[in-house]
């Protein structure tokens, strides 16, 4: 006689954490919820996966539900499962995050009514945030800081031309220090991944600086995938 297995039911969610980078600040993803629990309080966009969705499938289905954004590749970093971290129920939820240059192009739309409103705020001025959220934004944070000192996750935030000031900037605010200009151009200059192009800035009141473009096949032929930035 054939053994009847007893059916398992989990519960998986899914948050996802964006960092964006306006030109002069990192900023964070939130969405204002407009459900219970943690009505009206800012969270990262997250929601259950669905029964018959895959998690990368989910991932991307919330983030445009919750944002409006499309299109976004995001990475799995982090599983968390606190048995008390939503007031429902056990609830495992795993995090998701992804480094994108902010712009005209991508405007907020939810287009769920489980979040009233979508926006990028500044990581250094974050608000308290729904369930174990901070949690995951600090893991999500920490998760950047270790991997842009070994890969070239700065230039996911930049244009296609920037300044070495800009450069320098975005590492200072995902490191969180200052950083010596000369020894910061002499090392980044000296790995060799930079094309140096025939171009100024254009529109600044100041000297007009030399823009750059990371080579990324020649960064891949001469580090494949990693380097110590």
């Amino acid at each position: 006689m054939e053994q009847i297995l007893p059916h398992l039911d989990s519960v998986f969610s899914i948050d996802c954490v964006l960092f964006g980078f306006d030109g002069k600040e990192l900023k964070i993803l939130l969405i204002e919820r407009n459900e219970e629990p943690f009505k009206d309080w800012w969270a990262l966009p997250g929601n259950i996966v669905g029964p018959d969705e895959s998690l990368d499938q989910s991932a991307s289905r919330i983030l445009y539900e919750l944002t409006g954004l499309r299109g976004i590749f995001m990475e799995q970093y982090y599983a968390f499962g606190d048995p008390n971290r939503h007031p429902q129920g056990r609830v495992i939820t795993l995090a998701y995050y992804a480094l994108i240059r902010l712009g005209g192009d991508k405007e907020l739309r939810p287009v769920s009514n489980y979040a009233k409103r979508a926006n990028w705020l500044p990581i250094t001025d974050l608000p308290r945030l729904a369930f174990d959220h901070q949690k995951i934004y600090d893991k999500g944070l920490e998760k950047i800081k270790r991997r842009i000192k070994h890969q070239p996750i700065a230039f996911e935030l930049l244009p296609e031309k920037f300044t070495l000031t800009q450069l320098q900037h975005v590492y200072e605010l995902i490191i969180g220090k200052k950083l010596d200009k000369r020894n910061f151009r002499k090392k980044i200059l000296g790995f060799g991944v930079l094309k140096e192009l025939d171009e100024k800035q254009k529109g600044v009141s100041y000297r007009a600086a030399t823009l750059y473009r990371f080579d990324k096949r020649k960064y891949a032929k001469l580090f494949g995938k990693e380097i110590s930035f």
